[in-house]
């Protein structure tokens, strides 16, 4: 979603940490520039003018200007001050459902997908907290809007209030809220209808479900992709009916991302979720500073352990880990590494969240290093005999025309393909030795995940993968190998390419970049 700021932002921060000194003349002109990219992305203009404001009184001290790395400096200032925006109080993922049964009251316009993110919260609250939850739609208004509730509850599993024609939005919230106590529910969500625009109706309507149920929790859904209109429909939920917070739908689309630098900003409620896909387990607690490293290109490692961590198991992870060590890496565990790159969202979106290759995704697409070569690689493993896919050192020319032909490829893909095996499969014997997978695992699957204490196990591994010069991004024509992942390769070989020429990381942000060379 913040692809265009991040470029446009990661241009302007590139030219200012390859200077070697700063005047206050190169910092206004890069803050001019940052302004006019905010502007672009839809942030609204009284945030825009706070936040230049802001960062320009602290970036053109003398601290700054004088330090060994004042862009490195500038950078920081910038991204705390992001993050000053976007962050709200407390937990945004802890929400007030401390007396059951504790109404959640789901409020928004018409078409910003309130009734997916209903069902999506209550699969978060059931699988996560372990709750009961029961869902009721008051929506009377949209054809089908009751049954399509139904029908997301039965797919996740979680109740629904029966039908029954012809009630008010009241009397169906009365009969879910006897129906929750009786049933000894924790959480009762309640879907409201929307409409097309704000209007009096609509509000009245909302305003008399909410003086019955008193909802511990009243929270906006806004479509991300309705840009500075959102902040107002915002201003006008809160006013008339009062909310607790925002959930943003259709973060993972094209959206120029505004609204949710500005929705803080001007409403003062926190965003509390953001929705990136269309399943119902694709809801994300909004973190700001995640956020904020996103955006200035820092990637999000914290979101790439937990989607390691969603896709493999501790169990599987030990067991690749003594194979690994050991030096065993076959076809078998290359296939399993490009399968759970596919499951984590496919190579765009992992290399999105990696520090420093953001950026790269559209040389990526261009060269055609996307989901398809993923795939191409798969099939090319698949079409292999068991002892082939153990043993790769026994496959000769006849071999290898057999395999490219029943993969439908070349044999030069192929050759790519067993080249990156064996740089692959010699990292891991190299990390296994130095005892920096375990490390790594050691992080992942504890109790919760400490980004300080991993990213610095990170950068051994990653610094240890660059002196050996086999670490890459990506297997292309004169490139090297796919890094391994998170999980399989533990996030550790693979890193080293996250690292960009002049651009270093302040001390206390979140990324992989290391100390300027």
């Amino acid at each position: 979603m913040f692809e265009s700021l991040a470029e446009r932002l990661g241009g302007v921060f590139d030219r200012l940490t390859r200077q070697g000194a700063l005047s206050a003349e190169d910092v206004s002109a890069a803050l001019r520039e940052v302004r006019v990219a905010l502007l672009e992305a839809d942030v609204a203009l009284p945030v825009v003018r706070d936040f230049i404001r802001r960062v320009q009184s602290k970036a053109t001290g003398a601290a700054v200007l004088k330090s060994v790395t004042p862009g490195q400096m500038v950078v920081k200032i910038v991204h705390d001050e992001l993050v000053a925006i976007l962050r709200g109080e407390g937990d945004p993922g802890r929400l007030k459902i401390d007396s059951p049964p504790a109404p959640v009251l789901m409020v928004g316009l018409q078409g910003s997908g309130k009734t997916t993110t209903t069902a999506k919260l209550a699969r978060r609250l059931k699988e996560r907290e372990g709750k009961r939850v029961l869902m009721a739609s008051l929506d009377t208004n949209r054809p089908a809007a009751m049954e399509q509730l139904a029908i997301l509850g039965a797919q996740i599993g979680v109740d629904t209030l029966p039908i029954v024609p012809a009630e008010t939005p009241v009397q169906i919230a009365r009969r879910a809220k006897t129906q929750a106590m009786l049933g000894g529910y924790d959480v009762l969500m309640l879907d409201t209808a929307g409409r097309l625009h704000i209007d009096a109706a609509l509000m009245a309507e909302v305003a008399a479900v909410r003086d019955l149920v008193q909802p511990r929790e009243t929270l906006l859904v806004v479509d991300a992709l309705t840009g500075q209109d959102a902040v107002n429909v915002a201003r006008e939920f809160e006013a008339k009916v009062g909310i607790t917070g925002v959930i943003l739908t259709r973060m993972d689309g094209d959206a120029r991302g505004g609204a949710a630098l500005s929705m803080r900003a001007i409403t003062g409620k926190p965003i509390r979720f953001v929705g990136v896909g269309e399943k119902t387990d694709a809801l994300e607690v909004f973190d700001p500073v995640r956020v904020a490293g996103r955006i200035l290109g820092m990637g999000d490692i914290v979101a790439l352990v937990e989607k390691a961590q969603a896709t493999l198991e501790a169990e599987q992870a030990e067991r690749m880990l003594k194979r690994f060590e050991k030096g065993l890496f076959t076809m078998n565990d290359l296939k399993a590494q490009l399968e759970q790159m596919l499951k984590m969202g496919g190579l765009q979106q992992v290399m999105g969240l990696m520090p420093g290759l953001g950026r790269m995704s559209k040389a990526m697409e261009s060269a055609g290093l996307d989901d398809r070569m993923l795939r191409r690689q798969i099939a090319l493993i698949n079409a292999m005999t068991k002892e082939e896919r153990r043993n790769p050192a026994i496959l000769n020319a006849s071999r290898k025309k057999r395999i490219a032909r029943g993969a439908g490829l070349d044999v030069a893909e192929l050759n790519r393909l067993l080249k990156m095996h064996r740089q692959m499969a010699d990292m891991m014997k190299q990390l296994g030795r130095a005892g920096l997978l375990k490390q790594a695992m050691r992080s992942m699957f504890g109790k919760g995940v400490d980004p300080a204490a991993l990213e610095r196990e990170l950068a051994q591994a990653a610094g240890t993968a660059q002196a050996q010069g086999k670490a890459a991004l990506t297997q292309a024509p004169g490139a090297k190998g796919l890094p391994p992942l998170p999980g399989g390769g533990l996030l550790g070989p693979g890193l080293g390419a996250a690292r960009q020429p002049g651009r270093g990381l302040p001390a206390g942000l979140s990324g992989l970049f290391g100390k300027r060379k």
